[in-house]
């Protein structure tokens, strides 16, 4: 067969949904059991993961699986800086004749902590599937991620099908901010090639129904708050009135912060103006999600047995305050017993941990300068005040406008494999590669999606994949990397 047939050789579909389906249900989902049965947590989270050894295992598994595809000229490697967590890098050539550009496929095998409220029948490291969904963490945030994008490579190769070169990108730090990820982008610069795409496994999707294509993520700023007004706790009855409390001090900084009746982020360095084409995609999102864009959340049953209420019931607000305005959320504390044990005593100190998302076009270094001082500078009652930003402060994310092949690769991929169009929606997570690869390269082109659709919980109780949506959407990255020039 010469070159010339090749390139007229026609996809075949329906053989590649076959391809895909039989992969993932023979291979994919029993690798990604075994997978979330690893307690494979980011370092943030795992001081000694080194010594544990997990991510070491999760990325020797993928690795084993990979080099196992028939994908044409797969290379793999992992890669180890010293001190720093691994890398899998693969690469593939193209099979296309002419093909210049590389195209980059990114995913991340660290996992999130544990977290309670699981389903008793359930666990982080206790993989179920059911009525297929793949319960456990991690395996939708994105351990499928690496055999996903094989698996899309093989399927296209089974055919014929030409493509570009493709490389593998999976690291194993993003839940810590990717942090030793820029480092193994810098060694391993020159073998990327001249990126003319990336696609990004590592997102969420409004609905099960059809390919979401994400235009921008948030920023990240975050760090430890600590008020401290005694040496010691002292008895409630004999201080109260004359020790302000270390809570209420904290609360008043809180208030410099954030507006407690509507979640509003007060200081305007921590706002940007939307742009439009951004809000008008909100609008069309609106109008297909409906309720749907704040129902699906956990809501608990409120007062009067009436379910809690959201910030704002109406769609197109509920989406641009949850990808495009700054929003606040205390994930941890430290001074405050349990219950069981509380006793009538005026706490030394109180400790949050805050997590500030930032919109996308707000540089999240000023945002931790702007912060510290905002918490630190002349605090109430003189009390000691220290906050502490972490190093997974990150900037976030607005995609370039689409090439118009990309562009069409998407609706005509999401139309044959969904049956209905393709869609765009912003992301409130923080996904640090991009703007890392984003600077590198600034004329590639983006490809950011996930199944992390309605209820799938990442980082919280009852993570679940979506198998279906998963294989649907591993043909629809197969069609785009094959419409790439």
């Amino acid at each position: 067969m010469t070159a010339a047939d090749t390139a007229q050789k026609p996809l075949d579909h329906d053989a590649l949904r076959e391809f895909v389906d039989r992969k993932w249900n023979d291979e994919i989902v029993p690798a990604l059991t075994d997978y979330i049965a690893i307690p494979a947590k980011s370092p943030a989270f795992d001081a000694d993961w080194a010594k544990h050894g997990y991510l070491e295992r999760v990325v020797a598994d993928a690795a084993r699986w990979a080099e196992a595809q028939r994908v044409r000229g797969l290379k793999l490697e992992i890669v180890r800086l010293p001190g720093r967590t691994p890398v899998i890098f693969f690469e593939t050539p193209a099979t296309r004749a002419g093909s210049t550009d590389s195209i980059v496929l990114y995913g991340h095998l660290d996992k999130q902590p544990e977290f309670e409220g699981w389903r008793s029948d359930l666990g982080p490291w206790l993989p179920k599937y059911e009525d297929g969904r793949l319960y456990g963490r991690g395996g939708a945030d994105d351990g499928y991620a690496i055999y996903a994008s094989l698996c899309a490579l093989a399927a296209l190769d089974a055919q014929g099908i030409e493509r570009p070169r493709c490389v593998g990108l999976i690291e194993t730090c993003e839940e810590s901010g990717s942090y030793d990820l820029l480092p193994y982008v810098d060694a391993l610069r020159d073998r990327l090639g001249n990126v003319g795409l990336v696609v990004c496994l590592d997102s969420g999707a409004g609905n099960y129904d059809q390919l979401w294509l994400t235009t921008s993520l948030r920023g990240l700023a975050a760090g430890s708050l600590e008020v401290e007004v005694l040496e010691e706790g002292v008895h409630s009855g004999s201080y109260g009135g004359i020790v302000p409390s270390s809570f209420r001090v904290m609360r008043q900084l809180f208030d410099r912060l954030e507006d407690a009746a509507t979640g509003n982020l007060l200081p305007g360095a921590f706002h940007c103006e939307i742009p439009a084409n951004r809000s008008r995609e909100a609008e069309a999102t609106a109008g297909i999600l409906g309720d749907e864009v704040w129902k699906p959340a956990p809501w608990a049953c409120g007062q009067d047995g009436k379910p809690v209420l959201p910030v704002t019931a109406n769609p197109r607000e509920a989406l641009l305050n949850s990808t495009w305005r700054p929003s606040l959320a205390v994930t941890g504390a430290q001074g405050l017993p349990p219950l069981a044990s509380a006793g009538n005593v005026l706490r030394p100190r109180t400790a949050f941990k805050l997590s500030l998302r930032l919109p996308p076009l707000i540089d999240a270094a000023r945002a931790v300068a702007e912060l510290k001082t905002l918490l630190e500078l002349d605090p109430p009652y003189n009390a000691k005040v220290t906050f502490k930003p972490e190093s997974s402060a990150a900037n976030g994310w607005n995609a370039p406008e689409l090439a118009p092949w990309l562009g069409e690769a998407l609706q005509r991929a999401s139309q044959t494999h969904f049956g209905a169009p393709c869609a765009f929606i912003g992301q409130g997570g923080t996904i640090p590669l991009m703007n890392i690869l984003q600077a590198g390269f600034p004329k590639s082109q983006f490809v950011v999606c996930g199944v992390l659709g309605p209820k799938s919980n990442a980082h919280g109780p009852n993570e679940f994949l979506h198998v279906p949506y998963a294989r649907k959407l591993t043909a629809a990255m197969a069609e785009v990397i094959a419409a790439a020039p």
